[in-house]
């Protein structure tokens, strides 16, 4: 039996050891390992990757290999940690959950929101998108007060951005909600909806792949959303901080935006197609 003495003795050697700073091996076989720590130690960075979420993210169906300007910033990401690239294919619904799993150390192109931001933690923004309309012919409005009318019917894809924006400026539009962005644009296509809210790469880049949807306008005032990279988290701040010094550093040599139109071309999207109210 312990006596009471001996407890004491005990309990005074553990005040001392973490006095000390000093951690017993068994407290610190039990402590987490960072983000930071497990890519320099396993020489791998994870991130999220949609298939078909071009000119974020493009699955080349016959060879497999990935490309879009997420993949280029992660691809720059990985190399300054001398670290591989290991792509883990998932949804623009599911990357949140990917990173609360631990399946992934970093999701790109994630919008922040509030909710959002009880869950996981972002990092500086890469550049603000901003929001625009692909309209049907003959439909033009100059601003979203013109959008916000009980005859105006607008298509978003359910608990995206577009759909936020949409219920926040235009709360008196019939708004209609779709699975994704796609289903969304075929209401537009065939006429069952007015115009369909889209951030404006999204909006360059469907209008190239089928220039006949509609007609790109940019709403006054101009409102726009964040394009962050959305990281898990957690008690060491270590590898959050290391991507804002990062992102930083690429926004002010001009590499972000280099990044982004370079892939804007890829899916036909030239300079000179970006509205000039819109800068990345």
């Amino acid at each position: 039996m312990i006596s009471r003495r001996s407890l004491a003795l005990l309990a005074g050697s553990a005040a001392l050891v973490s006095g000390l700073g000093i951690i017993p091996a068994a407290m610190a076989a039990d402590a987490p390992e960072s983000t930071f720590d497990r890519i320099k130690r396993s020489k791998k960075l994870r991130i999220g990757a949609i298939a078909g979420g071009e000119p974020y993210y493009h699955k080349d169906l016959v060879s497999g290999k990935w490309s879009g300007f997420c993949i280029d910033m992660a691809s720059d990401l990985a190399s300054q940690f001398e670290a591989e690239l290991e792509i883990v294919e998932s949804t623009w619904g599911n990357a949140v959950l990917d990173l609360q799993a631990n399946k992934i150390d970093i999701m790109f192109g994630v919008n922040p929101t509030p909710k959002r931001a009880f869950v996981i933690d972002f990092c500086k923004p890469l550049f603000t998108n901003a929001f625009t309309i692909l309209a049907k012919k003959g439909f033009e409005p100059k601003s979203w007060a013109e959008l916000n009318d009980p005859k105006v019917k607008l298509a978003v894809d359910i608990g995206s951005s577009h759909d936020q924006i949409a219920r926040r400026l235009c709360p008196k539009a019939e708004i209609v909600g779709f699975k994704t962005a796609d289903e969304a644009t075929l209401a537009l296509q065939t006429g069952r909806v007015d115009a369909q809210i889209l951030v404006v790469i999204l909006s360059l880049t469907v209008l190239k792949k089928n220039p006949n949807v509609g007609q790109l306008i940019v709403p006054q005032p101009l409102m726009g959303t964040t394009t962050n990279p959305g990281v898990r988290k957690e008690a060491d701040k270590q590898f959050r901080d290391y991507v804002d010094v990062w992102v930083d550093y690429n926004r002010g040599i001009g590499q972000v935006r280099e990044w982004v139109t370079k892939n804007l071309e890829l899916v036909g999207v030239q300079t000179g197609d970006i509205p000039p109210a819109v800068n990345f």
